[in-house]
């Protein structure tokens, strides 16, 4: 088995579920595991695993285009966890912040974040400066920016992009608000 993947990708799709554990490059969540990196996918027995583009880790700068996992919203902004910088994977430890300002080009006194990101929401956003010494300061006030990948919240189902605000759920045709990304 030898796809290319992304971060927040389902794999379980692989193979059955069940019978599947995370392995490096991966973690699990729901029951359902997903790549937790850009790069190759590998079974070996019943573990998944998957192998970086390059074995060297990236560090945030500036003008770098990232993709992580929102953790934490507030009423100012979206705490995400790093998993790419510019396609190559970086440490765990790296934080980013989208602020309310942030998330758009216009209309931004009316941005509302819960109504933009979840938590889990697979986000692509690019870094604006190096923010305060715990987190990079992130933006998705481009087209190509916002919410890759996300799970309904009443289903768990994976949502799919309707608009550049909205995803809804497949199997029920519930609609979510979201900051959706355009292709780049």
């Amino acid at each position: 088995m030898a796809s290319l993947v992304i971060p927040g990708q389902p794999l379980s799709a692989q193979g059955p579920s069940a019978q599947l554990a995370p392995g490096p490059g991966t973690f699990s969540r729901g029951g359902q595991v997903y790549a937790a990196l850009v790069g190759q996918v590998s079974r070996e027995g019943g573990v998944l695993s998957v192998k970086g583009k390059e074995e060297t880790q990236a560090i945030p700068e500036p003008n770098a285009t990232v993709i992580g996992t929102v953790t934490r919203i507030t009423r100012q902004a979206a705490t995400l966890s790093l998993l790419t910088v510019d396609g190559r994977p970086c440490r765990p430890d790296f934080t980013g912040i989208i602020r309310a300002q942030d998330v758009r080009q216009t209309a931004k006194d009316s941005v509302k974040i819960w109504s933009c990101y979840r938590p889990g929401d697979v986000v692509r956003a690019k870094v604006i400066s190096l923010g305060d010494s715990r987190s990079y300061f992130l933006s998705t006030a481009a087209n190509s920016l916002g919410v890759l990948f996300a799970v309904s919240s009443t289903t768990g189902e994976p949502l799919e992009a309707v608009s550049w605000e909205e995803m809804r759920d497949v199997t029920t045709d519930e609609r979510e608000p979201r900051k959706v990304a355009g292709p780049e």
